[in-house]
């Protein structure tokens, strides 16, 4: 996976390709699938829900450009994956998720993979972790039809949002830092994901 999904595919951050390395993917997929962990594909977790595939989950966490220190939010926590190989970048990893049998599952998984100090919450993503707030970095692995505000909000300043912005079904990859003059979008790369949904998703 890493040598021919990523690093054959313009992931360079010898950080993040060490982490896609250490995460076991298969613990956070369904057992019926776990013969299918490691393909470049997005897979079904239940609950209408994916598991990214693997490229954009290296890709995401290549934007946020931790350096090992940071807090960071995830948003849509799903089986927890992408959680876990946060927590190998970041020094803190919260994560939340809307759907409550999905946030249980999502415990289980990461506790089974080594992962128990990522904390899990459950709660409409859209509108970030304010008790939490700031974050170093938000990594959003669901699509929203523009920047959703109030996560921008609960950056620190320079701090990195990465979140997929577009229509159903199309969408860019939007890397946005926060700066005293406001959201700067440094650059995107087209994606699909599941819809965002909550008061600022879809």
């Amino acid at each position: 996976m890493v040598e021919h999904q990523l690093r054959g595919r313009d992931v360079v951050d010898e950080r993040v390709l060490a982490a896609m390395e250490r995460v076991p993917r298969e613990l956070f997929v369904p057992e019926r699938l776990q013969r299918r962990a490691y393909e470049d594909a997005a897979l079904p977790i239940g609950e209408g829900q994916t598991i990214s595939q693997p490229y954009m989950v290296a890709r995401i966490a290549e934007a946020l450009a931790l350096t090992g220190n940071e807090h960071v939010l995830d948003v849509g926590t799903g089986s927890g994956y992408q959680a876990a190989v946060l927590a190998e970048l970041a020094g803190e990893v919260d994560t939340i998720e809307r759907i409550p049998a999905l946030a249980e599952q999502a415990r289980d998984n990461l506790k089974a993979a080594g992962y128990e100090r990522v904390q899990v919450h459950v709660g409409d993503g859209s509108q970030g972790l304010a008790a939490r707030a700031p974050f170093s970095a938000i990594a959003v692995a669901a699509a929203a039809p523009e920047l959703p505000q109030t996560l921008y909000e609960q950056l620190e300043l320079r701090g990195r949002l990465v979140v997929p912005v577009g229509r159903r079904g199309v969408q860019q990859l939007q890397v946005i830092v926060r700066s005293p003059e406001g959201p700067a979008v440094l650059r995107s790369v087209p994606c699909r994901f599941v819809p965002l949904l909550g008061e600022e998703g879809f």
